[in-house]
């Protein structure tokens, strides 16, 4: 179903013209030079060194040429220009040049740039490739034509060795030039390693051809409800994606050529549906299982047999000579053990091995694969519940949970990464916005990542070198398109690629904020999607009454907000925003963030009389649990294609209050609802789940005054089903008159499973 309001993704931002204050020959001294990450040392100096077609790109050996290919291919994207690269040329140009004697750490680089030309220098490719990217920035400040490089001098070195981002085709899959767009966007951030979530329940998604039912029937899956129906034929249409092995080759390939390394992941026990769907004889059940498009946490684990770990080491090993770096991640997270402990062939086999309970078990098969990698010169890594047994001497613990596995695992001895939810998780919304696609609960705002510190307080000196580094995750249960995954990395992966670069006392969030207006558009001219919410503005209605309400502006990231109440858009000249406005109705305003004068994204508008304001949308109503609500970004499961209405419920409590409701004169209330399948799997957690037991066939939707613990004022039977749009429209009388403000809370009755109503609409219809 579609709603009838505008769609939740706004088109992608205009140009932005900051050239008169941000060239590079007239940039305002008092500002950082707009690059991200910003390096270890910079020097800016006198002058400007102008790169147009004809500049030579000067580069000796073969590794040098390459690299100046890369410079021109990326320059050609962005700026439309391609300069040649030449062994040498009378004319000043831009020198790639390799020293081994610089020594140092291989991605180190430095750049100088005068008005004679730029030399880009470093001991290893892989810092002659960052310097190379540094430079690109520099070559995309401004609009200007020709280019103008500010004479400046670089020497920069990461802070970090791992600057990380999780991939996940499992649940939603990426095609191969899809996978190569987020790589290149990588390498502009400096980022250096993809890790790649290549299994889950929801799909298997890389060939291995001793096992050919791996994805031959752990690859598609159905849709949830009307999203797994082929609106021509009627027929089911399953969800299916995998990686051939020479696309693997290919795509590891093209990371190396921009100095990432990609980390498979192949999760073991858990997370496992989707293989043991294929061969029933891994699982610890009897019953048939198929790949799922449920999400949360699946009770499925592989058994513990030696038939079984034969087979995960088969996988292993046809999945290591396709991934040539040091690091092979084996899982370990969300292993709910319930199926071994009912089964008696896993409780003889661990009673065979001595082995003393369930996390001893898990542990001996993290030990004997990490044993395995080792034998074929692989590390193995895996998610913090490793650390629940005994730890493999060599084996690398990524922190998730929060930081403090991280601690331990660091003070034991073990390299780490830090990938904590609480910061770094970007399918979590990034700002309050209506206009956030659908998300996880909560907020991780751009903020919360630029703010986070890989290396824990505390930490004794000599143990923070075992901090590695860090990485952002993005899981994609909730993201099923591509524009719908830059939009959750970005701008937020340029916080993170400057938490993992730059030294930390360079880091600076109001200097990042300066810069970021740039780095937006760079996007633009590199074809990367990022999200507009953090730079729209959000309005909040503190008051309202019959003849003027007061509303109070925002941004998000704190730019600047002007606005207009004619109907005009806002310019640089609108009035800027300082406090609450005071609007008679009906009211009309349009607003937007500014920086230098230039709006950083589309105005949003806003218009109120008094109908509207008896009408609230689900984002506009508050979760009756309050901060104890677990509530999601849910899209419906239909259309099959194109837009679907979404939704903010509580999965614990579908439970909506509209607080403070202006009750006097109202007679009824009408609200629009959707249903969608409740596709959840909550293991321990499902005791927590709870509704109200249905009085009628289909259940009620029950209206109360007060809160959720207040006296029902209203109740309307639920049909069997919603009308072909996918909605209905309940009229709810109320039994009593009611006065005042009150905080209703809106509820269905009846069990959330196999589905859920959801609130899209409610209106105070008045007598």
């Amino acid at each position: 179903m579609t709603r009838t309001h505008p769609p939740r993704i706004l088109q992608r931002l205009g140009a932005i013209l900051l050239s008169a204050t941000l060239a590079g020959g007239a940039l305002a001294s008092e500002r950082p030079l707009p690059l991200v990450p910003m390096p270890a040392s910079v020097e800016q100096s006198q002058g400007e060194f102008v790169l147009d077609a004809r500049t030579p790109l000067l580069a000796g050996n073969e590794a040098e040429r390459n690299v100046a290919r890369q410079f021109a291919v990326f320059l050609e994207k962005g700026r439309g220009i391609a300069p040649k690269v030449v062994a040498r040329s009378r004319r000043g140009g831009i020198r790639f040049r390799l020293d081994p004697a610089r020594g140092g750490d291989p991605e180190s680089y430095s750049l100088e740039v005068t008005p004679a030309g730029a030399t880009v220098t470093a001991a290893d490719t892989a810092g002659l490739f960052h310097g190379a990217m540094t430079l690109l920035q520099l070559a995309t400040l401004d609009e200007a034509d020709p280019i103008r490089l500010p004479a400046v001098r670089i020497e920069d070195v990461p802070r970090f060795a791992w600057r990380g981002f999780m991939l996940d085709p499992a649940r939603h899959f990426w095609t191969v030039d899809q996978v190569k767009q987020v790589i290149d966007a990588m390498a502009l951030h400096k980022l250096n390693t993809l890790h790649w979530h290549l299994t889950d329940d929801q799909g298997w998604r890389v060939e291995i051809k001793r096992h050919p039912r791996l994805v031959e029937a752990g690859s598609c899956r159905l849709p949830a409800g009307d999203g797994a129906i082929d609106p021509a034929s009627g027929e089911p249409r399953p969800y299916c994606g995998h990686y051939t092995q020479d696309q693997v080759r290919e795509v590891v390939a093209y990371a190396a050529q921009r100095h990432i390394t990609v980390v498979p992941e192949f999760d073991v026990p858990g997370h496992a549906t989707a293989a043991i769907a294929a061969y029933p004889e891994l699982g610890s059940i009897d019953t048939p299982l198929q790949p799922t498009s449920e999400w949360g946490v699946f009770p499925n684990l592989f058994n513990n047999e030696e038939a079984t770990l034969a087979f995960l080491e088969d996988v292993i090993a046809e999945l290591v000579p396709l991934f040539p770096g040091r690091y092979f991640h084996i899982g370990g997270d969300e292993a709910v053990k319930d199926q071994w402990q009912a089964s008696p062939r896993v409780q003889a086999r661990m009673r065979e091995l001595g082995v003393s309970d369930e996390t001893a078990m898990q542990a001996h098969i993290v030990h004997r694969l990490a044993g395995f990698l080792e034998r074929h010169g692989k590390r193995a890594i895996g998610w913090d519940e490793i650390l629940d047994g005994e730890l493999p001497a060599d084996a690398v613990v990524m922190s998730w949970r929060g930081t403090e596995g991280g601690l331990k695992a660091a003070r034991m001895g073990h390299d780490v990464v830090m990938a904590p939810v609480s910061a770094l998780y970007l399918d979590y919304l990034q700002t309050s916005s209506p206009h956030e696609p659908p998300g996880r609960p909560a907020t991780i705002t751009l903020q919360q990542v630029y703010g986070f510190e890989p290396v824990p307080e505390g930490l004794e000196p000599e143990r923070q070198h075992h901090i590695l580094g860090v990485q952002a995750n993005l899981w994609t249960e909730h993201t099923r398109s591509f524009e719908r995954l830059q939009h959750h990395m970005f701008p937020r992966l340029a916080a993170l690629a400057e938490v993992a670069w730059s030294p930390q006392g360079k880091r600076d969030l109001e200097s990042f904020l300066q810069r970021l207006p740039v780095q937006l558009q760079r996007y633009r001219r590199w074809n990367i999607g990022y999200a507009t919410t953090p730079f729209q503005v959000d309005v909040e209605l503190q008051e309202e009454g019959d003849e003027a309400i007061r509303v109070a502006l925002s941004n998000p990231l704190d730019y600047e907000v002007r606005y207009t109440t004619d109907g005009s858009a806002p310019a640089a000249d609108s009035p800027r925003y300082e406090a609450p406005l005071e609007l008679p109705l009906p009211a009309t305003l349009q607003a937007a963030a500014f920086f230098d004068g230039h709006p950083l994204a589309p105005a949003r508008s806003w218009s109120w009389d008094a109908e509207s304001l008896l009408v609230r949308s689900d984002e506009q109503l508050d979760a009756c649990r309050g901060r104890d609500a677990l509530r999601l970004r849910l899209e419906d499961d239909g259309p099959a294609d194109g837009e679907r209405a979404i939704f903010d419920t509580d999965i614990f409590y579908p439970c909506w209050q509209w607080t403070a409701a202006r009750m006097d004169g109202v007679a009824a209330l009408k609200v629009r609802a959707g249903r969608i399948p409740y596709y959840f799997q909550l293991a321990h957690d499902e005791p927590h789940r709870r509704f109200e037991p249905a009085r009628s066939a289909h259940g009620e939707l029950d209206i109360r005054a007060g809160g959720c613990d207040g006296r029902r004022i209203a109740s309307v039977p639920l049909p069997a089903a919603p009308g072909a749009d996918g909605f209905v429209e309940l009229e709810a009388p109320l039994v009593r008159a009611i006065r005042g403000r009150q905080d209703l809370c809106l509820r269905f009755t009846g069990d959330t499973r196999p589905q859920m109503w959801v609130i899209d609409q409610v209106t105070l219809e008045k007598r």
